[in-house]
């Protein structure tokens, strides 16, 4: 029923494809699961881990299909295979992958109101510079400015008291002493 070939490595066709779909589709479960870039929220790559496993899923799992049910040479086969894993692919990039990504780097900015960084790169007086967080995954920055047009100095810690843009707008974080406020306060 499929076209009968040599094969690679001494596998025919039919199993070279089964094989690589289940590697690549075990691949990319774990991938979905367990292979969060955290840099994702800086830049949406285009060759994510993700996307190529899932690649060679769609390509195989054609491929093996078109093997057996037709009569297609071997590289027919493999070029609709290949072909119509790359309309797969930038199907689930532009629909699933590209989308998802936006919206958590907008539910990130979102909870960063209140939140305390630190200064990485000066803030001068209406310019920009850099502040970074540090959380339970990991530490990322982000683009600030003074919330007052002030300047602030590298190491100096900050409060954030708005997002807008992809811009945080900050200000001075003041620690308050309650030792020293509650023996003003006894007296």
């Amino acid at each position: 029923m499929g076209s009968v070939g040599m094969g690679v490595f001494g596998f025919s066709m039919e199993q070279l494809y089964m094989y690589t779909l289940l590697l690549a589709g075990a691949l990319t479960v774990l991938c979905v699961f367990f292979g969060e870039d955290p840099d994702s929220e800086k830049v949406v790559r285009v060759f994510q881990p993700v996307l190529i496993f899932s690649f060679f899923t769609c390509s195989s799992a054609i491929g093996f299909l078109l093997e057996t049910a037709t009569e297609f040479n071997e590289w027919s086969v493999l070029g609709i295979s290949v072909l119509a894993a790359l309309l797969l692919n930038f199907l689930l990039s532009f629909f699933v992958l590209f989308p998802c990504s936006y919206e958590r780097n907008s539910q990130i900015e979102e909870s960063l109101s209140g939140q305390v960084g630190n200064v990485t790169t000066h803030i001068p007086v209406d310019g920009y510079g850099e502040v970074v967080f540090e959380t339970y995954a990991g530490k990322f920055s982000k683009r600030a400015t003074g919330y007052s047009n002030e300047s602030f100095d590298q190491n100096e810690k900050v409060v954030v008291l708005e997002v807008s843009e992809d811009t945080l707008y900050v200000r001075a974080y003041q620690t308050i002493d309650l030792e020293r406020q509650t023996k003003r306060s006894i007296r």
